[in-house]
């Protein structure tokens, strides 16, 4: 079982095989940090050991952008194609561009991810959790939003609110 997630001290992609234990360490900066208690039970992930949100969901362990390198490819080719008056081969190169984007995904496996954090869980029980949810991603991108912008705010340096300095 793998877990990849970003460090919430240093921001590195800390990638490392899980083993029934209490603490994460990150590599790059040396912090530890306590798992919270029952956030994996088993093989079973009920909550993100980062950041203890229970808002999980599975999606597809495939790079987005080679599935959009099929697409296009695949849409470059039958506009060449077609160009040539070939109609027949056309069809063929799109036919044959769905059939390799289906079969992949017949073939990759599931990753589960948290919606707050972005950690990944490979080789877990992902049989309690359900597919991506646009609503929930939404909300915690604007929380996200929300916590930079006050973060933003209160950066020290920040003159707004000052009088001006009488010389």
């Amino acid at each position: 079982m793998e877990l990849r997630f970003s460090c919430p001290e240093c921001d590195r992609t800390v990638q490392l095989e899980w083993s029934d234990g209490t603490l994460l360490e990150c590599r790059a900066c040396n912090v530890q940090w306590t798992i919270p208690d029952r956030s994996i039970d088993g093989c079973r992930v009920r909550r993100c050991v980062v950041c203890s949100s229970q808002e999980l969901f599975l999606r597809k362990d495939f790079p987005q952008r080679w599935g959009l390198a099929i697409v296009v490819a695949g849409l470059s080719l039958s506009c060449v194609t077609w160009y040539f008056h070939l109609v027949i081969w056309t069809f063929v190169v799109l036919f044959a561009s769905a059939l390799i984007d289906v079969l992949l995904y017949l073939v990759v496996g599931n990753v589960l991810t948290c919606y707050r954090c972005h950690t990944e869980y490979r080789g877990f029980d992902q049989s309690e959790h359900t597919g991506f949810e646009l609503e929930v991603f939404e909300r915690h991108r604007q929380q996200e939003a929300r916590l930079k912008d006050r973060r933003h705010e209160s950066e020290p340096g920040d003159d707004r609110g000052r009088p001006a300095r009488a010389d």
